[in-house]
């Protein structure tokens, strides 16, 4: 009986999934999120402040129109703003001072500071605050070219000068480098839990790309998009964007860039034979990943993918190696993107270079790293240079001619990484295989 007991057990776990880690309760990750916001104010922020030359920053939002950056600073029981919320953080020189132009407290960085029974009006206490204090540099979030360093409204800025005394007007400035800054840096503890993110979102990917969701010949594109997005919200965690689900195989049709990226594919079953691609992304703790992986469909007495696909998706894994080899501080996506695409055509490859920043956000702060159809470079956002501490997902695709289907396909990959400023890593690793559908067996062969 006792080895019945025991085989039953390993028959049984022999046949589960990969173990998903464990993911926290909300209440959890609210203590986690908000001890992670006030070690940042006392390390991050003072750094950068000082080393973008601005003393004081404002942020200023409604409910329901919050500024990205201010979005990061709300405890985690804030679900918005509430009213308008003003933020003031202030360089002593010695320590920051965090307040709140408010009638309490945001949570237990930023302090009250407005009185509304000694001063009825918010914003003239907003001005009291910053003649105070005298700040060499009023720093607001406006910005030309970064969307998530624009978060001030026209209103709000209008109101902001104002109500400034006019030797205070002439000293605001935009705070886009210190909002890209913050928002772009990564912590040490923040990196020890942004791995179990990005393994989760390896293990949903896993999932999807195996048996238990694709049964070849009736499973379609659809289906397996459809199962990430209730996987996703079953376990609790945000998608950031709708994921993609798409094949290549032996058919005339070729691979298009404006169609891939402008306009989903159409509803396909996947069948023996294909190479299945995914694009997908996952919120969690504030932290979000993008990951693009691959899978072959095996035919019937396959038991692995056939060489040219092997081949073809090594192509792609050394122009990933090519791209963060040119990861250096201080130089610009648009340096980086120049560099890798040179050597990768040196060697005979035909790459397309789209890789950006992740973090707070999918499409987050940071340098540009070439876009699918500006590989000359992207002005501006591709001049922003690179600074340690910093995430990527280091995105692109490698064109291979097949003979074997007499056309040319394109391995696209993505994989999350972090930079901290001497060389590059993935957060959770990498695919370095083709996921095969259905797994085989060991020890079952031809």
């Amino acid at each position: 009986m006792k080895r019945l007991c025991f085989l039953l057990s390993l028959f049984i776990s022999l046949q589960l999934p990969a173990q998903m880690p464990r993911i926290l309760t909300l209440q959890e990750q609210g203590a986690v999120r908000g001890q992670w916001l006030k070690e940042r104010m006392e390390t991050v922020m003072p750094e950068l402040m000082r080393r973008e030359g601005i003393d004081m920053w404002i942020l200023l939002s409604r409910e329901y129109n919050e500024d990205p950056v201010l979005k990061t600073m709300l405890p985690s029981s804030w679900l918005s703003a509430r009213r308008t919320t003003m933020l003031v953080i202030y360089d002593t020189g010695d320590s920051l001072e965090t307040l709140a132009c408010a009638r309490y407290d945001v949570g237990e960085v930023f302090k009250k500071a407005w009185d509304k029974d000694k001063e009825p009006d918010q914003w003239k206490r907003l001005a009291e605050i910053v003649q105070e204090r005298g700040p060499r540099k009023v720093a607001v979030n406006i910005s030309e070219h970064f969307g998530l360093a624009d978060g001030l409204s026209a209103y709000h800025h209008n109101k902001l000068l104002e109500s400034l005394p006019a030797e205070y007007r002439e000293r605001v400035v935009s705070a886009e480098r210190l909002a890209i800054g913050w928002l772009e840096t990564r912590t040490e503890n923040e990196m020890v839990v942004y791995q179990q993110v990005c393994r989760i979102a390896h293990e949903i990917i896993a999932e999807g790309l195996s048996e238990q969701v694709i049964q070849p010949g009736v499973t379609a594109t659809e289906d397996v998009v459809w199962f990430y997005r209730e996987r996703i919200r079953e376990l609790g965690l945000d998608a950031w964007f709708h994921p993609t689900v798409d094949v290549q195989r032996q058919d005339p049709e070729n691979f298009d860039h404006l169609r891939a990226f402008s306009k989903r594919p159409d509803k396909q079953a996947i069948q023996p034979g294909d190479l299945v691609h995914v694009d997908f992304g996952i919120t969690y703790l504030g932290l979000n990943t993008d990951t693009q992986e691959n899978a072959y469909i095996l035919r019937p007495g396959e038991t692995d993918a056939p060489p040219y696909l092997k081949a073809a998706f090594r192509k792609g894994l050394r122009l990933m190696d090519i791209l963060t080899d040119e990861f250096q501080t201080g130089r610009t996506g648009n340096e980086v993107l120049a560099g890798a695409l040179e050597k990768a055509k040196a060697e005979g490859l035909k790459p397309t270079i789209y890789t950006h920043p992740i973090g707070y956000h999918g499409h987050a702060a940071g340098p540009t790293i070439g876009l699918w159809d500006q590989q000359g470079g992207v002005p501006h956002n591709g001049d922003y240079p690179l600074f340690p501490n910093t995430a990527y997902s280091i995105e692109l695709n490698t064109a291979v001619f097949l003979p074997e289907w007499n056309k040319e396909i394109r391995m696209m990959m993505e994989e999350d990484a972090f930079f901290d400023g001497e060389t590059v890593r993935y957060i959770d690793g990498r695919q370095t295989e083709l996921f095969l559908v259905p797994r085989p067996k060991a020890g079952m062969g031809k």
